[in-house]
């Protein structure tokens, strides 16, 4: 039984969860700034996100094994069915499960947040969109994060949609200046599943499996993880900025700056995939950090007002 648990803690990848919760954790607090904030909602949102990261893991899981991606020439960890240590056909019904929780727990944050029929269909229509998102980076016929398009996917729904999303549940607004904070967190998450790929680059190629790293090549896909680090940090301080608030209470998120710059060095001086692989624990850390910076900053921001 406790065997069975620790595989199956292993095969949910708990290092990459925070990743789900950075977005709703930033627009509740970005909703919590305006004055418009529920326990609930966060709550429920923080769990349905999590259920989502935890199917698109379990759904990389299976589609890798099953396409051979996940072999004994992989860098990474050891996956459950790679390893042998969970069947084919018990993580398709895993996943069947994990699909089922999350709709449920997608609905009861829907119709408890909203009233209007027509935003209650929106969201369950990105609710589905997610799901297929989840599921279809690695699995089926033609899985898009095959041909570099899951970079796309995370900027979405782990920035623009993550973000916004939150926010309006809260509010039942959007603000156009939520794009800075959306982007940034965007790019952040972009920027891990950069450090996966890069740490893959040589497997994945020799699979067929053409994510943008193996599309740039090893020296690309580093200038385009100093751009995403770059681009997330102005993004992020930017919006900080912009804000009628004495510019001191900011200075704190500076602190993100000094992380990136360092996780950045050493992605730069790295010259093999086996040297990038101790490093996703670590770009996990920094968006995660930066993130908090940036949410202190506001909370700090609102208290003082």
């Amino acid at each position: 039984m406790k065997q069975s648990f620790r595989v199956w803690l292993e095969a949910a990848r708990p290092k990459t969860l925070p990743l789900a919760l950075i977005s709703i954790l930033t627009g509740s607090v970005l909703a919590y700034s305006t004055g418009h904030f529920s326990w609930f909602v966060a709550t429920m949102a923080f769990i349905t996100a999590t259920l989502l990261q935890i199917l698109s893991n379990l759904a990389n899981d299976y589609g890798d094994a099953v396409k051979g991606t996940d072999n004994e020439n992989r860098i990474g960890p050891k996956r459950a069915v790679q390893s042998g240590l969970v069947s084919q056909s018990t993580m398709k019904q895993a996943i069947t499960i994990n699909i089922i929780l999350t709709v449920a727990s997608g609905f009861l944050l829907i119709f408890h947040a909203l009233d209007s029929l027509q935003n209650i269909l929106i969201f369950i229509a990105l609710g589905i969109l997610a799901i297929l998102a989840a599921i279809a980076y690695t699995m089926g016929n033609k899985p898009y994060g095959y041909v570099g398009l899951g970079d796309i996917s995370v900027f979405l729904f782990f920035g623009l949609l993550g973000v916004a999303g939150t926010y309006f549940l809260h509010t039942g607004t959007v603000d156009y200046l939520l794009a800075l904070p959306a982007i940034g967190c965007g790019l952040l998450a972009v920027s891990v599943l950069n450090v996966n790929n890069m740490r893959d680059i040589e497997n994945d190629s020799a699979c067929g499996k053409r994510t943008v790293a193996v599309r740039l090549g090893q020296q690309g896909a580093k200038r385009y993880h100093l751009l995403l680090l770059v681009c997330a940090f102005l993004a992020f301080a930017i919006y900080l900025t912009s804000q009628p608030k004495p510019l001191w209470i900011s200075i704190p998120f500076l602190l993100s700056a000094v992380l990136l710059i360092k996780h950045g060095k050493s992605v730069w001086t790295s010259e093999k995939p086996a040297q990038i692989a101790p490093m996703m624990p670590i770009i996990v850390k920094c968006s995660l950090l930066t993130n908090l910076l940036f949410s202190g900053v506001i909370i700090a921001q609102t208290i003082t007002s």
